[in-house]
């Protein structure tokens, strides 16, 4: 655990992660609006691709998924849609993406959502030999092996990044 750990928030992000015995670190620092992964990575001194967010995407149906994706890239969303398969694929209104989640945008974690969706990653995710992703609140990262996201997850290996 970092320095921060006696201070790190409980999460349903965190509550989630201790019950499905997935080893974490706890890493806090001063959120910025809009900065998302750029100021996460500065702040923590750690390679912005090692940062992965968490995006709320929905299909022609509006049925929501989460798409894990390293923070230096974009998500190929006719791509996406053409591996998983579905007609189409955007990224959910901020509003639609807190409904579906259970977090604010800016503090979504892929883990204790309030709707259980399916989820896609990244496949070269799991060549980094650890991870940060949010731990469900604003300027609350988690470290973690990256194969513990697929295991508890059950995540969808995907190639979209941009």
């Amino acid at each position: 655990m970092s320095k921060h750990a006696d201070h790190a928030p409980e999460t349903p992000a965190t509550r989630f992660l201790r019950q499905h015995g997935v080893a974490f670190s706890s890493h806090l620092y001063d959120y910025e609006e809009h900065g998302g992964t750029a100021v996460s990575s500065r702040e923590l001194n750690v390679a912005e691709h090692a940062v992965v967010k968490t995006l709320i995407m929905e299909d022609e149906s509006a049925q929501p998924m989460v798409v894990l994706m390293h923070g230096d890239h974009k998500v190929s969303t006719k791509e996406l849609a053409r591996q998983i398969p579905c007609k189409h694929v955007e990224t959910c209104k901020p509003e639609t993406a807190n409904r579906h989640s259970g977090y604010l945008v800016g503090g979504t974690s892929p883990f204790g959502t309030r709707k259980k969706m399916p989820v896609y990653m990244e496949r070269s995710i799991l060549d980094l030999p650890l991870i940060y992703i949010n731990g469900g609140r604003r300027g609350f990262l988690v470290g973690m092996h990256p194969h513990d996201l697929l295991r508890v997850l059950q995540a969808k290996l995907v190639q979209v990044a941009n």
